[in-house]
């Protein structure tokens, strides 16, 4: 097992105010959150009932995605960007167990999860996890971390994650970075993506989001075709842009609607 970290370090995290991370966690039903983010987090549930559905169903998503890309694609290599504070099991957790030599880069500019990092940092011996500090709007640097190139071999095929991201950015802010994100993968690499949505909601999802928007944080929710836009160039594996509870459900998993579209595509 390799770690980067002796101690966490020491960060500013602004307790005072909400940050996006520690309201998913709090949605999730996690610890690592403060009145700040609670409230928020309640304002949104007041008005969007659905939210912490919709944060688990996203959890639970990216595992089976995960898990998919490696049973049934044989990908080996991952690179998450946005990890958000980490949750059992991990996504490295998730596919070591499918391959121990599985290997995994996180990327995320927020303080919360840096200071949470060495649990992102318990790889099997046969794989290798590392965490980089970056920004999806800034993919030239992250990529050039010394990191990246001792965890990944970017000449064979990896899965780039984009979980829960991208609707907190704008199509300006997000189409260029994730298009260079995929120019700088090879053939045989996949995305996986989730992005928030309005159209089996739209009364409600759009006075949620307002909800972040009056605590600072900017939410964007897209229309199915707009979400799609994301895997323009890439081949969709089945069952293509869905609701994320409909994207090759558990045996028995509840079809309880979340707004929340996800899919998985392969670069050809």
């Amino acid at each position: 097992m390799e770690t980067d970290f002796e101690q966490p370090p020491q960060v500013d995290l602004r307790t005072d105010r909400a940050h996006s991370a520690r309201v998913y966690d709090y949605l999730l039903g996690g610890k690592t959150n403060f009145p700040a983010d609670r409230e928020v987090g309640d304002r949104v549930l007041a008005d969007l009932p659905t939210a912490r559905a919709g944060a688990a169903a996203a959890r639970a998503v990216m595992h089976r995605m995960v898990r998919r890309l490696a049973e049934e694609h044989g990908i080996r290599q991952f690179l998450d960007v946005g990890t958000g504070i980490p949750t059992a099991p991990n996504l490295h957790e998730v596919v070591q167990a499918v391959d121990p030599a599985c290997r995994v880069v996180y990327v995320d500019n927020d303080p919360i999860v840096l200071a949470h990092s060495r649990a992102l940092l318990t790889s099997t011996p046969e794989g290798r996890t590392a965490y980089v500090e970056g920004d999806l709007r800034d993919p030239e640097k992250f990529l050039a971390d010394p990191a990246v190139a001792a965890t990944l071999d970017l000449t064979r095929p990896v899965a780039l994650t984009l979980i829960n991201i991208v609707h907190f950015l704008s199509d300006e802010a997000a189409h260029p970075p994730v298009r260079k994100l995929l120019d700088a993968l090879p053939s045989g690499s996949f995305m996986a993506l989730t992005a928030g949505t309005a159209d089996n909601a739209p009364d409600q999802v759009p006075v949620g989001a307002r909800r972040y928007a009056e605590a600072g944080i900017e939410v964007y929710a897209r229309s199915h075709a707009e979400v799609e836009r994301f895997f323009a160039g890439l081949e969709l594996d089945d069952p293509g842009v869905v609701l994320v509870n409909r994207w090759h459900p558990e045996p028995g998993a509840a079809d309880g609607e979340v707004s929340l579209y996800g899919g998985v595509g392969r670069k050809p």
